[in-house]
């Protein structure tokens, strides 16, 4: 059975079977709503009450210190001094700019002697505060029906895919799930559409979809993209058809997709992943044997290998292990690279980062030493660099939600998101997670923090996290479209070790040049114009993606 040509497997058609709404590709509508040819969703989710909290009241005085003449009378709601916000619109610009610009500490015995002001705190009492609270606004989750999924999770029975719409305030209901598949539209009354499926284009269907409520609004705006592979389609000698069903949505309530492919919309390849690209079941199956020769001569250095019987001592100029140093270190040396491998694959299904891929990075650059390397800045198993920082920091919002009150505290992390912190603040967090993967301890055996360095493969996985989400805009920024119509699965992988070794700029001049050319945007075309740009970037993504 051949694969139907392109624009037949675009075409879709509505029908409306049941309580539901069903697509039926390749058929025509059986009967339909009619649906208005530009359906626009209105405002929403709009839910915002009013409720009373006890808070405490601080009332503070603003006063000079030449004559403690009171100049501004505050009342803030948080403990501590008051904050430039506080005094710029309790007491005004101009006093604000006098209150900063003369405002020092003060050593003198005469106070009266001391410029600009000082606080003073009058009174404090608990009190009840109006304050807004946002209600939960309705949700729409993706999932799938009649699939009994064999062990490499094709669907045995004809699937369904179910849009499910929830509404959470009692009193309220779902009143219809509207959207677009394509350019055409859909509305289903109730709270579910069931959409049946047959096989759509390699590059899968694009879904767009939102719940109407009775509370007057509707859920926000979600979005799906959905490929069907027939077996059959596939396997022309196939007896009985099954369906492989991949669904790319932070709606849906399956397993993860593969990681970063919500991110870049990209569909993983039908067949197997390569190599670099895959997590094992089990630690064993990510053993490796390399005779690293930086990695013996660091284990020599510090004690941990016996090289009396070599005359040089076991070392080559410039620290590496010599020959001799080699053979006596190589079973530390194969000890050593595998010693991570158990936390490598505890990181890899926490994060969705492929164990190999991670592992592969830390032979690339530091041979699995974990603390830094001479007359360089890069520093731990990954080399994390300040702008390797900035960049993660950045790029995962989780990640710093979680790492900058341990710096920065509570309130200032809550107040506002990295890039609207001061430079001071944001150098502090640079180094802060600098350090953090940096295992160098000279009170530890052989010199290194190993608990330090366990901690470090968890902030290395979400740093490619990072860097996979800031290398899917870049390529979106060039090409105009999602990364997944332009890449395969793979190449994004490519571009993300690209960002990681050499940087956004680097990314951006190979990919803008490709374009400029009228080129592909393929892997082999992206490499050529890498030599001139970024030297050695092609060549650290081949080592990795081996």
């Amino acid at each position: 059975m051949k694969r139907p040509g392109t624009f037949f497997r675009l075409l879709a058609f509505f029908a409306v079977l049941g309580g539901g709404f069903t697509l039926m590709l390749f058929m025509r509508p059986q009967s339909a709503h009619a649906v208005t040819p530009t359906l626009t969703p209105t405002p929403g989710p709009d839910r915002f009450t009013h409720t009373s909290v006890d808070v405490k009241e601080f009332e503070w005085w603003l006063l000079e210190w030449e004559d403690s003449e009171v100049v501004c009378q505050l009342w803030v709601y948080h403990p501590g001094l008051p904050t430039h916000d506080d005094v710029f619109t309790q007491c005004g610009e101009k006093l604000y700019t006098r209150w900063v610009e003369k405002s020092q500490p003060c050593s003198e015995k005469d106070v009266t002697a001391c410029k600009g002001f000082y606080f003073m705190m009058l009174s404090e009492k608990t009190i009840q505060r109006e304050v807004p609270a946002q209600l939960p606004a309705p949700k729409v989750w993706v999932s799938l029906e009649n699939c009994q999924p064999d062990r490499r999770g094709w669907c045995t029975g004809k699937p369904q895919l179910l849009l499910i719409a929830e509404e959470p305030l009692d009193g309220y209901s779902i009143t219809s799930i509207q959207g677009f598949v394509g350019k055409d539209t859909f509305r289903c009354d109730g709270s579910m559409c069931a959409f049946s499926l047959g096989a759509t284009a390699p590059e899968g269907v694009h879904l767009v979809f939102w719940a109407n409520s009775s509370y007057g609004d509707n859920s926000e705006i979600f979005e799906a993209r959905i490929r069907v592979i027939s077996y059959k389609a596939e396997h022309e000698t196939a007896l009985l058809d099954k369906w492989l069903v991949d669904v790319l949505s932070s709606q849906w309530t399956g397993d993860p997709p593969a990681s970063c492919a919500l991110t870049w919309g990209t569909f993983p390849p039908t067949e197997k992943l390569p190599g670099w690209l895959q997590t094992p079941g089990s630690s064993e199956q990510l053993q490796s044997n390399i005779p690293f020769a930086y990695l013996a001569g660091k284990l020599i250095a510090r004690g941990a290998v016996d090289v009396s019987s070599c005359l040089d001592g076991g070392l080559a100029p410039g620290g590496a292990a010599s020959e001799c140093g080699m053979d006596a270190a190589r079973s530390s040396v194969e000890e050593w690279q595998n010693r991570f491998d158990s936390i490598i694959i505890s990181e890899a299904q926490n994060t969705g980062v492929p164990a190999q891929l991670l592992k592969n990075l830390f032979s690339r650059e530091s041979q699995f030493w974990p603390g830094t390397f001479p007359y360089a800045d890069d520093v731990g198993l990954g080399q994390l660099t300040e702008k390797g920082a900035d960049t993660m920091l950045l790029w995962n919002p989780a990640f710093y939600g979680d790492f900058c009150p341990l710096v920065l505290g509570e309130d200032l992390c809550a107040a506002t998101g990295y890039g609207n912190l001061s430079d001071e603040h944001r150098a502090m967090l640079i180094g802060a997670l600098v350090q953090s993967v940096d295992a160098t301890c000279n009170d530890c055996p052989l010199g290194i923090d190993l608990n330090r360095a366990d901690f470090s493969v968890s902030v290395f996985a979400r740093t490619l996290l990072a860097n996979c989400e800031q290398a899917g805009a870049t390529v979106k920024v060039v090409t105009g479209k999602y990364p997944g119509a332009t890449f395969s699965y793979q190449d994004m992988w490519r571009m993300t070790l690209v960002n990681y070794n050499a940087g956004v700029g680097c990314l951006y001049s190979a990919l803008s040049s490709v374009k400029k050319n009228g080129q592909p945007f393929d892997w082999p075309t992206i490499a050529e114009h890498l030599s001139a740009a970024c030297p050695g970037a092609e060549k650290y993504v081949e080592d990795i993606a081996q």
